[in-house]
């Protein structure tokens, strides 16, 4: 299990001091000493020589630079919480989604050395033949081709050498940092750098895991088994592990390569319909979608056949959630800005703070916008980015894998105005909503619901009475307590005595008063001067208690 440690002793701190420094060196290469100084870090500064910042730059394109620099680890987490607006800003994920990764291809004897720990046997009796350059290389690990003994041809994904090692050590001072950060910078606190490193932690031990992937491909083949226009590389479990990976081998055509497709003769219009049809599908059919469907991911074949490759990112998007999904967009199209904005709140997570009225102005003036207009003139990836910018404005916090649906729709609809700049992606998810909509109101599925709940009622009257017949022995055992209790009851009861008390005193002092005057007048001895004592002493009784009393509702503030 991929983990990371929280640094709390200086000791600590030293132990990857190299590692240190160049993080920090790079940081404040970028222009980002500021934050190195409110951090209180400059120390490890030391020895380190410095370029100017680029200045020129924008605050977001130093951030991606800053992180390509650094190495896989930083590449790796820009590339997650790109798809992360709930963690981020927007604008930044836009940035983070440029990473590339730059890594050079480790040597052919490394290959040879994991493919031998892993399966306890050398390279040549686990393939028959085994190409030594790489014809893809990433961060994580590098994909050459080989043949099986059977002579099918595959795709070997190798898992990059002491990757697992490297990446705990960058997410031990990544986490130590993100600590610092949100402990002596208020400006950052606020986007939780401490659950930022969380979150990536836990997405990165799925994609350090080729088993994962492996599964994800399957399903996706599973849920297009039957579709002859889309293909799915097939996965040789025999020879993959958690750090290799086997499968089909796919010769096919890169789909923005728009010069190949048209010398192989392919029909790009046809093809476009074929891709559309198959994320649609993904999205409003299964809820379980590739979700990095980019130009690099998709190959056109010679039967003008849809390759999907690399299933290291994928989504899921449950029947509940495509449900609302599909309601917010009917809300939309309809410009019922006070529906679209409860949709809105269920779908997101909204700040306690969120203003409704100020989220129906902005949603009524998106409509004006984009609903007035023609589909043909509408932008979709631009639609889609605004709508995006209205959530982030209002404290809507999107969840990941709806984030990643939407990137999905919006990376395939610049893949479909590639191969045909006149096609119209939204005009051609219409009958996939309908569709959808329909499949949600239809009679199996109210059947379902319906049995679902007579199945729920029936087995809570079944277990009713047993339960109702224990709780009633357990409270005649004197085993169940029920405690009352009532907000501001206390109060109101300490409000009562004290008025009870003021009032008791109040009668006693009128009391001594007139007992007093009483005395005076019957001249009851002992007398002094003609004067009775105790009536004298009566009075000045009843003085001094009308004097506490009054000092008393003074100091109580209710005079």
């Amino acid at each position: 299990m991929l983990s990371f440690k929280t640094i709390s002793r200086v000791t600590k701190r030293y132990r990857h001091l190299v590692r240190y420094q160049q993080i920090i060196g790079i940081i404040f290469k970028y222009g980002f000493e500021n934050i190195i100084d409110a951090m209180g870090i400059d120390h490890y500064l030391d020895k380190i020589p410095f370029s100017k910042p680029h200045e020129k730059l924008s605050r977001n394109q130093r951030i991606r630079m800053v992180l390509e620099e650094l190495g896989p680890t930083f590449i790796k987490m820009g590339q997650v919480l790109s798809s992360r607006p709930d963690l981020i800003p927007l604008d930044l994920t836009r940035e983070l989604a440029k990473l590339q990764d730059k890594v050079p291809s480790f040597s052919f004897e490394q290959v040879g050395q994991i493919i031998l720990s892993e399966f306890g046997r050398p390279i040549s009796e686990v393939f028959y033949s085994f190409e030594e350059a790489p014809f893809a290389s990433a961060s994580i690990g590098q994909v050459h081709r080989a043949e099986l003994s059977s002579k099918e041809q595959v795709a070997v994904k190798i898992q990059r050498p002491g990757i697992r090692k490297t990446i705990e050590v960058d997410l031990e001072i990544i986490h130590y940092l993100a600590q610092v950060m949100e402990k002596n910078l208020e400006d950052m606190a606020i986007f939780r750098p401490v659950k930022i490193v969380e979150e990536f932690a836990q997405s990165l031990e799925k994609e350090l895991d080729y088993m994962v992937e492996a599964a994800n491909m399957e399903q996706m083949a599973d849920q297009f088994a039957r579709e002859p226009d889309i293909r799915i590389p097939e996965v040789y479990w025999s020879h993959s592990t958690q750090r290799v990976l086997c499968m089909e081998y796919i010769l096919g055509i890169k789909a923005d390569d728009v010069e190949a497709i048209d010398r192989a003769a392919l029909d790009r219009k046809k093809i476009t319909r074929i891709g559309a049809d198959f994320v649609m599908r993904q999205i409003f059919e299964f809820g379980f979608f590739h979700a990095d469907p980019h130009p690099g991911n998709i190959f056109i074949l010679e039967d003008q056949r849809i390759c999907m490759i690399d299933f290291g990112m994928t989504g899921f998007v449950d029947s509940t959630t495509r449900e609302l999904f599909i309601d917010l967009l009917q809300a939309l199209a309809s410009k019922n800005t006070r529906n679209t904005a409860r949709l809105l709140c269920r779908l997101t997570e909204p700040d306690p703070s969120v203003n409704m009225a100020a989220l129906e102005k902005d949603i009524a003036q998106f409509c004006a916008v984009y609903l007035s207009r023609k589909l043909e003139e509408i932008n979709p990836s631009r639609m889609i980015h605004q709508f995006l910018e209205l959530c982030t404005r209002h404290g809507l916090r999107i969840p990941p894998d709806l984030f990643l649906m939407m990137k999905a729709f919006i990376s395939i609809e610049g893949v479909a105005r590639t191969l045909d700049p006149q096609f119209d992606l939204l005009n051609h998810a219409r009958p996939y909503i309908k569709s959808a909509t329909l499949r949600k109101y239809s009679l199996p599925r109210l059947s379902r619901e319906f049995l679902g709940i007579a199945r729920d009622l029936f087995s809570l009257l079944q277990t009713l009475p047993g339960d109702t017949s224990s709780i009633m022995t357990q409270i005649k055992k004197g085993k169940i307590k029920i405690t009352v209790s009532l907000d501001g009851l206390e109060r109101l009861m300490m409000t009562q005595d004290q008025t009870s008390n003021r009032i008791s005193f109040a009668i006693i002092i009128a009391a001594l008063i007139l007992g007093s005057a009483i005395v005076l007048n019957s001249r009851i001895p002992p007398m002094i001067l003609g004067v009775s004592i105790i009536g004298i002493a009566g009075f000045i009784a009843a003085a001094l208690l009308g004097v506490w009393l009054l000092v008393a509702i003074i100091r109580s503030g209710r005079l």
